[in-house]
């Protein structure tokens, strides 16, 4: 069987693999860690008043506390990877908890202009069956008056193509500001499609912060994509049915766009 796709058909959703079938094919970040935030002590205040601290013990271990007006601060310990996306600009992730209980915490800092997003994925079970959902809460730099990350519509009508390591590749086609077409070209998923649920928010110059939830596999991803490096990365939380165990799995990719639709002008018109 060659890459070609010309011929692929339509694969039913009772036919789709385990989530887990893309473990062994990204491969690991290429991108590495950065010991920028190692020693330091990071307080963003969010816009619903809660308060997220993380103090870098070293470069790879972190305390991560959660205070509020109304109750005692929610501490935990974990391991973390900090990747330097552009300069200043950091994705911070890092796990805590385990089985349905863990969390998948990611989160956004551009320490230049202050602002911050915090992205906290979990499971729940629905209908029988575990669920994902992800909480987004845009925050700031304590000591700055930073205006918090906007909802941007800057990848609508891009289809982008996406090389996570030798052996996968996908295709997105960004339909609308909450809504995207992805499509495995190689790999694992080869000939998987869907349309799912997305945001998207501006960091920086050509910088998004990614969010994609899926409706058939438990996915909830969080990723920077960079148009002018070329490039994402990111991460993928979710739940492998086969072993009833949460999935983790770090990713990055080069990207090129493809191209830009944009709709005849009597596109309005009756």
């Amino acid at each position: 069987m060659t890459d070609d796709n010309s011929f692929q058909d339509y694969v039913p959703v009772d036919e789709w693999p385990s989530v887990s079938v893309m473990l062994d094919g990204f491969g690991e970040q290429t991108l590495p860690a950065s010991p920028a935030l190692a020693a330091t002590t990071v307080t963003l205040l969010g816009e619903d008043g809660r308060s997220f601290t993380m103090a870098f013990r070293d470069d790879s271990s972190l305390t991560w506390t959660i205070g509020t007006e109304a109750g005692d601060p929610e501490s935990v310990e974990a391991t973390y990877k900090a990747i330097e996306a552009r300069p200043g600009i950091f994705i911070i992730d890092f796990v805590h908890g385990a089985g349905r209980q863990m969390r998948d915490v990611t989160v956004v800092l551009h320490q230049n202009s202050g602002a911050a997003t915090v992205a906290v994925s979990a499971l729940h079970e629905k209908d029988g069956a575990v669920k994902g959902s992800t909480e987004f809460t845009h925050a700031r730099l304590e000591g700055t008056e930073a205006a918090f990350h906007q909802r941007s519509a800057g990848l609508v009508g891009k289809r982008i193509y996406y090389r996570y390591s030798d052996v996968e590749a996908y295709e997105h086609i960004y339909l609308t500001p909450g809504t995207f077409v992805w499509h495995c070209l190689r790999g694992g998923e080869k000939g998987l499609a869907d349309v799912d649920r997305i945001l998207a928010f501006e960091v920086a110059e050509d910088l998004y912060l990614f969010f994609w939830t899926e409706r058939v596999m438990t996915v909830e991803s969080v990723l920077l994509v960079d148009l002018r490096e070329e490039r994402s990365v990111g991460r993928m939380f979710g739940w492998d049915d086969p072993t009833e165990e949460p999935l983790v799995l770090p990713f990055n990719s080069r990207l090129t766009v493809m191209n830009t639709t944009e709709y005849p002008q009597d596109h309005a018109k009756h």
